[in-house]
């Protein structure tokens, strides 16, 4: 399951990123890195962009980088 496919409400722990080179290392710099829990707070009406809790503070992703999130 990826970070795009988690409803609102739940918590999920990154597994791994796909993804490679600038893209991975944008989404490393936001603090998503592996073990890390995701609370997934909303998801716009189009279901673009993703509001989520990481280590305290919240941030919005694109479906295309929630995308490359793998999670449990």
């Amino acid at each position: 399951m990826t970070l795009k496919q988690a409803r609102v409400g739940q918590t999920v722990k990154v597994v791994k990123l796909e993804g490679a080179g600038a893209v991975k290392r944008r989404i490393m710099d936001m603090g998503i890195t592996k073990g890390e829990e995701i609370y997934v707070r909303k998801v716009a009406p189009l279901g673009d962009p993703v509001e989520i809790t990481i280590r305290g503070y919240e941030l919005s992703l694109r479906k295309a980088d929630a995308d490359m999130i793998v999670v449990v």
